[in-house]
């Protein structure tokens, strides 16, 4: 039977582009959904994000049942479980956009403004760059991504960053642990390289 997996829908993610590139990658049976009885009893649960850390937060948290749904299907049953962009920034403990807003909590840490050390650099970090594993992890593996953020997540504990990339200094590309991942270029917009992370994804067996 085809697994299941469950693309969160709370209006603050490129649903259709992600859509698109988890079927081009292998997945018959995407659900595009707000819905938390269909997040927890997903295969795999897909968070995506884009636009202000604060703003997504409060989207996620005005759909009732929906954080609780995700931590009982990713946390508590161990499911399969990828956040893009500003999906994977949710994770983090708090965000510093326009404020200081509470997050997920599943990975320890922050998220505060990019601040190159080159001044020549510009923000947002925008395009493409070279994602380099800081360990061995199934799913990421070295390669070029596409990049769109102001704001990166600065882990509290070294462990939870599988990779980064470099904009004027180290920057936060992939953090994870146990089945969860977050990733902080797009796969959707990263071609070839994007398409094989979306795959192994999808065959992941954590």
């Amino acid at each position: 039977m085809a697994e299941r997996i469950a693309l969160v829908d709370y209006g603050a993610g490129n649903l259709r582009s992600v859509e698109n590139a988890l079927r081009t990658a292998g997945a018959s049976d995407v659900d595009v959904t707000s819905d938390p009885a269909a997040v927890r009893s997903a295969d795999r649960i897909v968070l995506p994000g884009v636009g202000a850390f604060g703003a997504c937060m409060g989207a996620l948290a005005a759909i009732p049942g929906m954080i609780e749904a995700m931590g009982e299907a990713a946390i508590a049953g161990g499911r399969p479980f990828l956040g893009i962009c500003v999906g994977m920034q949710l994770l983090a403990d708090k965000g510093e956009e326009h404020g200081v807003h509470p997050g997920l909590g599943w990975i320890g840490g922050g998220v505060r403004l990019l601040e190159p050390a080159d001044p020549v650099l510009k923000v947002p970090h925008m395009g493409w760059n070279d994602v380099t594993p800081d360990r061995a992890h199934a799913l990421i593996v070295p390669g070029e991504a596409y990049f769109l953020h102001s704001y990166a997540f600065d882990v509290a504990d070294s462990e939870h960053r599988i990779a980064a990339t470099d904009h004027g200094g180290p920057v936060t590309a992939a953090v994870g642990r146990d089945n969860i991942l977050g990733v902080q270029f797009h796969p959707e917009k990263s071609q070839a390289y994007g398409l094989a992370f979306l795959t192994r994804f999808l065959e992941w067996r954590p």
